[in-house]
């Protein structure tokens, strides 16, 4: 089972890509973040024709994530719990019908938390506390599952091309990397850490100052996985080819390969 997570950078301007992507690299399971778009303008027809599943929780202009399922999907559930006055559409999960076994997908869009300190920030790290208590309610269960997406988390130093440049921002404070660093004390595994070791390896280049043709990344896109997934890991890497296409998104997608 093939699954990818690609924060999108806007669904309706970024759908060629998408769809050609969707063609060529052809995941079994693709979670989106930041679709920019609410679900009643969401192009689910034309992502359908190419033999997806669609269930999405999509916001006007902001945030928004939605997974595609070549496999059926159940138990699908929208909105991380803890918060029911959170109108921020950042999580949906569901349960993916594999050809052998059943794994729960997790999509979520973390928040970035900047300006740090601050209200945002605040809620970032609010956000991380719940994500915790969903991520310890999954472990509970012994389930096949992954919790990906752009999680706005430098974990490490390498984790940057230049990690002086972050040091005082939400994505690489001290909280924020203890915040991530509980879920792995939890038992979730990073999956492209198991796999590859190297140093360079980003997933996010801005758009300004010539990031991505000086490769001055982060990897901020992250594939957590429970013991159940880990033991079926078969293979992790970053598609950074997408990076230098047309018109493409400030994220490339980052894959999973589970022997499910």
């Amino acid at each position: 089972m093939r699954i990818a997570s690609f924060n999108i950078n806007g669904i309706r301007a970024r759908l060629p890509v998408l769809l050609d992507w969707l063609r060529d690299s052809a995941p079994d399971i693709a979670c989106l973040q930041e679709v920019k778009a609410t679900d009643d303008v969401f192009p689910r027809s034309k992502i359908e024709a190419l033999g997806y599943r669609v269930e999405t929780l999509g916001q006007k202009g902001f945030n928004g994530v939605a997974i595609l399922s070549r496999q059926p999907l159940e138990d699908v559930r929208r909105g991380l719990p803890g918060d029911e006055g959170d109108a921020q559409a950042r999580w949906i999960e569901a349960l993916v019908c594999g050809r052998h076994k059943k794994i729960r997908v997790c999509c979520l869009y973390l928040p970035n938390g900047n300006p740090a300190p601050g209200p945002k920030y605040d809620y970032k790290l609010d956000w991380m506390r719940r994500l915790e208590n969903r991520a310890m309610d999954i472990l509970a269960t012994e389930e096949i599952a992954t919790i990906c997406g752009d999680y706005n988390i430098i974990p490490e130093d390498r984790d940057a091309a230049n990690p002086s440049a972050w040091q005082s921002d939400a994505l690489a404070l001290p909280d924020t990397r203890t915040a991530f660093h509980r879920l792995q004390i939890l038992g979730l595994t990073d999956a492209y850490r198991a796999q590859d070791q190297k140093l360079g390896a980003f997933s996010f280049w801005d758009y300004q100052a010539g990031a991505w043709d000086r490769n001055d990344g982060i990897r901020i896109d992250h594939h957590m996985l429970t013991p159940q997934a880990a033991d079926l890991l078969a293979n992790a890497w970053i598609e950074a080819r997408l990076r230098a296409g047309g018109k493409p998104s400030d994220h490339v997608p980052v894959w999973a390969d589970l022997n499910a």
